[in-house]
């Protein structure tokens, strides 16, 4: 991959485009689920949107996505990681991953996150070396232990 991956800090300004993506990404997901909502997914996201701990994601210095790592019982949570169809397949997932990881593991920190069942986003997470820990009746939940 030759793109330019960079990350920067989200803001409250933010919330409507990284709104849309959300949508955009999760609605086929949902939809396969049975649970696509326009409002349920608003209000989701406005409930967690958090531009503390959220990032941009830019590619070539043009947005592409969004990722969050948060803090939370004893490790990081992360969340909210949304790349555009135009980037998707390009590399660009697996570099903002690894940069994460190299963050969690510099603090000696696990990381936690969820995904929709049957999310292709799964296989993803398990080629970066996170384990499947439990189910729930929407979500399949994976950590992944820091490098000593």
């Amino acid at each position: 991959m030759s793109d330019a991956v960079v990350v920067q800090p989200a803001s409250e300004a933010d919330f409507e485009r990284l709104l849309e993506l959300r949508i955009r990404v999760l609605r086929p997901h949902l939809e396969r689920v049975g649970r696509f909502d326009p409002e349920r997914a608003r209000r989701y996201f406005r409930d967690s949107y958090d531009p503390t701990h959220l990032r941009l994601v830019l590619v070539d210095g043009r947005f592409a996505g969004c990722v969050a790592l948060k803090p939370a019982d004893g490790g990081l949570v992360l969340e909210h990681f949304y790349l555009d169809d135009a980037v998707q397949g390009r590399g660009v997932g697996g570099t903002v991953l690894r940069m994460l990881i190299a963050e969690a593991d510099a603090a000696a920190l696990p990381i936690r996150l969820g995904v929709l069942k049957g999310s292709p986003a799964a296989r993803f997470y398990r080629r970066h070396g996170f384990v499947w820990t439990h189910d729930e009746p929407f979500d399949d939940y994976f950590v992944r232990v820091p490098e000593a």
